[in-house]
């Protein structure tokens, strides 16, 4: 798989605002993908998604999801927890159901609990998911995201962790988190460390099939306070890209800049350029 690049929902210039229309959108503006953004609620019906799934199968585009806000794997609240996973398990049907590739989610907080046993408990309730998507027969890649506050679980290498342990799940790595969480992740040097230890830990087909978030972030010693344009931050997106070429890696890169789909075109032409 390429290397495709495309914006968290859609895109901005688009009239007559809705997803099948942002899909053609997006491939007129030379975008290769489009996110679904479930972040609210699963905004698509059944009956709608077929026609969503025959958008972007005629234009190309390769679309992903990121599944609703409200999702907590560790939630001390029993009714909570259910319904976290009922959202996931939505968002992952309808998308499906649309043609997307992958869903990206915000798995879990610490609750200021050990970190081991937060992992087990997202593990546990991951688990459980995948279990009843694959009974299914839903074979959609599930992405817990790498987080950008100290008090969310998340870290690059807890995500790795949960990708090795559980079937269909790989990462979404969002790069602008990886920085944010610690100030640390903003080199060629770092960037390569992250996807050396990805390529290590889960093999070349991490790789190669690769779900990536991406904006500039404003941040604080405990991590993500809000997004910002690539060219408004401190995100070394240039070295960035150069990473992403030399490990040669494929997939798709969503911009979730506040001017999704001017960061994600000058992404590609970054991309394109250094070929």
């Amino acid at each position: 798989m390429n290397l495709l690049f495309g914006t968290a929902g859609i895109p901005l210039s688009t009239e007559n605002r809705n997803t099948i229309n942002g899909i053609k959108q997006a491939r007129k503006l030379g975008l290769d993908a489009m996110e679904l953004e479930f972040v609210q609620s699963v905004n698509i019906s059944m009956d709608r998604a077929p026609e969503v799934r025959k958008a972007a199968k005629e234009n190309s585009v390769t679309l992903t999801c990121h599944a609703p806000y409200y999702i907590n794997l560790n939630s001390l609240d029993s009714a909570k927890l259910e319904a976290g996973r009922l959202r996931l398990l939505n968002a992952a049907r309808i998308a499906n159901l649309c043609g997307g590739w992958s869903v990206a989610f915000h798995p879990a907080f610490y609750h200021k609990m050990p970190a081991d046993k937060v992992y087990e408990n997202v593990e546990k309730q991951l688990s459980a998911v995948m279990k009843i998507l694959k009974d299914e027969g839903n074979e959609i890649w599930i992405r817990p995201e790498v987080m950008g506050r100290v008090s969310q679980f998340g870290t690059l290498e807890e995500i790795i962790k949960l990708s090795q342990n559980i079937e269909n799940v790989l990462p979404c790595v969002d790069f602008g988190h990886l920085h944010a969480r610690d100030g640390k992740y903003n080199t060629y040097e770092e960037f390569c460390s992250a996807l050396a230890l990805l390529e290590k830990e889960l093999g070349r087909y991490a790789l190669d099939n690769m779900h990536i978030h991406i904006e500039g972030i404003e941040y604080n010693d405990k991590g993500e306070r809000f997004h910002k344009e690539l060219d408004d931050s401190d995100m070394n997106y240039r070295d960035l890209a150069k990473a992403w070429k030399n490990f040669k890696i494929g997939g798709v890169v969503i911009s979730e800049s506040p001017n999704i789909e001017k960061d994600a075109m000058m992404l590609k032409g970054i991309q394109e350029d250094s070929i």
